[in-house]
């Protein structure tokens, strides 16, 4: 067998699913991850015996190390090595197996490595790299590709309503509680959870104008629920169709 012929190979197992072979390495690498993941959040548990610590070290090593060769598969079957490399699922397996690899060189450098823990969250981007295994995962990925312009317009229109109601509040509320709501950045907490329906009650209006203020944002509220739940299903409809038709 030619070497273009092993690269060909390769890369149907490792994009194609219908095969027996690249379904197997699809799951192994589910499972991979979520093992990765189960490990990384047993690790944050206090008063571990150095034994569950060591296997946890190996767990963490051994994983790296299959992701590792996963990349570097991915990156020598790709048509356009570069352009894999600064596409979406590139950057996410990257990251996946960068923060072991940051903590070797910044403890051989002797740097205390309570300093570089910000490494160890990046760990949570191998939750990413199921989003190229699941079709539902895609299909979201798609419908919010479709409906990304009305969502953004959306968020801005949302944004302006917090800021609206962060005024809005601060001008009935300041002067009978001084304390919770003493400029509109401080009352823009009291918006986000009145907006969202939330409401946790640990600040709420006691004036006449505030409460009749508050009882139309709550309605309004109420619309920023259902206003993206309507696009997001309107483009799940539009992405299943488009995916149907492939």
């Amino acid at each position: 067998m030619s070497i273009s012929e092993k690269k060909a190979a390769i890369k149907e197992v490792i994009e194609q699913r219908d095969s027996r072979a690249g379904m197997v390495f699809s799951i192994g690498v589910q499972v991979l991850i979520i093992v990765s993941l189960i490990s990384f959040s047993l690790d944050t548990l206090p008063d571990l015996s150095q034994r569950v610590m060591l296997l946890l070290q190996v767990v963490e090593v051994v994983t790296v190390l299959l992701f590792s060769v996963e990349y570097a598969l991915r990156l020598y079957v790709a048509d356009n090595k570069w352009q894999f490399a600064k596409s979406f699922y590139g950057i996410i397996d990257l990251l996946a197996i960068l923060p072991f690899y940051l903590g070797l060189i910044f403890t051989t450098l002797g740097i205390d490595f309570r300093a570089i823990r910000i490494f160890r969250l990046l760990r949570l981007f191998r939750t990413f790299k199921l989003v190229r295994y699941s079709k539902a995962i895609r299909l979201f990925g798609k419908a919010f590709a479709i409906a990304r312009e009305e969502l953004v317009l959306f968020l801005v229109a949302t944004l302006m309503l917090f800021y609206f109601a962060s005024v809005g509040i601060w001008y009935f509320e300041s002067e009978a509680q001084p304390e919770a709501f003493s400029s509109v950045f401080s009352s823009l907490w009291w918006a986000v959870v009145t907006l969202t329906t939330v409401g946790y009650g640990d600040i709420y209006p006691i004036t006449v104008g505030g409460r009749i203020f508050t009882f139309c944002l709550l309605l309004i509220g109420l619309g920023t629920i259902a206003v993206p739940s309507g696009i997001v299903a309107s483009a799940l409809n539009k992405a299943r169709a488009e995916i149907d038709s492939e």
